[in-house]
């Protein structure tokens, strides 16, 4: 299974989303909150050139913000990028 990031804000509803999809995947993953450290905020930024959260990470692949994931998962290839499929 590949390792997930996921960078969020505490008061981020897209970021409680996103993490409630992938809880109920059943997948681990790794949340990165940005609120209290400005280099972590920089580092998300640099990496993804997006300003905004959640910022989501399956493996190698940027996938985006929540509207992304689900995209995903509504496309049915969300279980395969996730290696449940």
């Amino acid at each position: 299974m590949p390792e997930i990031l996921i960078y969020t804000t505490k008061i981020c509803p897209y970021c409680v989303m996103a993490k409630r999809l992938l809880d109920k995947k059943g997948v681990a993953y790794t949340e990165l909150n940005v609120d209290a450290s400005p280099e972590l905020r920089e580092e998300m930024m640099a990496k993804t050139q997006r300003r905004t959260v959640p910022q989501i990470y399956i493996g190698d692949v940027h996938v985006g913000g929540f509207d992304e994931l689900y995209a995903l998962e509504q496309k049915k290839q969300l279980d395969t990028l996730l290696g449940l499929a």
